[in-house]
């Protein structure tokens, strides 16, 4: 919930005073381009493409001011959902885990530094679906940005070294199929490529 226009397309509040945050299980995550098999329990798989931040030093508290020394290599990811499952908890007030942190729902693409690619402020990204344009994001568009939410989590998690922190979503998710080709780009580098099984 940190794009006003995804916020918008989900039917989200638009006014956020802080982040929204939930958490994934390690068995979520997939990376290596090892391919995304649909759970059996879900019959609506979204992609969500997102910036991720690597976490490289221990922080707890942390002042937004100094955030940005604890994160120095960036990607783009995919936080599949299980769109009927996450209907379903909200509507009962549940939380979201059942539809968020299912095994390999944390698609993770290849780090690469800062240094490389730019300002994290100030990011292009988008995914390709099949070959055509699906999904397109800018970091400049984001409610919180991503030194906020470093400094916010880290008031309620201590953040270790190799924790991923996947930025949010912009507008445009989608359903996948089985046969899908997901590619992800920070820019014109593409940093993540997949197939859905």
């Amino acid at each position: 919930m940190n794009y006003a226009a995804h916020n918008k397309e989900m039917s989200h509040t638009l006014e956020l005073t802080e982040p929204t945050i939930f958490m994934k299980a390690d068995s979520a995550l997939l990376k290596d381009g090892k391919p995304f098999f649909i759970p059996d329990f879900s019959k609506e798989i979204h992609y969500e493409t997102e910036i991720v931040v690597k976490i490289d030093r221990l922080g707890k508290n942390i002042a937004e001011r100094f955030a940005h020394r604890y994160y120095h290599e960036v990607t783009v990811g995919i936080d599949f959902t299980a769109r009927d499952w996450q209907r379903r908890l909200r509507a009962e007030g549940l939380p979201w885990e059942l539809s968020k942190s299912f095994d390999h729902s944390a698609v993770v693409g290849t780090f690469v530094s800062l240094e490389d690619v730019g300002n994290i402020d100030d990011l292009s990204f988008h995914l390709d679906l099949n070959g055509a344009r699906a999904q397109t994001g800018w970091t400049g568009d984001m409610l919180f940005s991503v030194d906020k939410i470093v400094a916010y989590v880290s008031r309620f998690f201590t953040l270790k070294m190799g924790d991923l922190i996947y930025t949010g979503t912009p507008a445009g998710v989608g359903p996948v199929k089985i046969g899908d080709h997901l590619e992800g780009y920070i820019g014109e580098r593409k940093l993540l490529d997949f197939h859905v099984r």
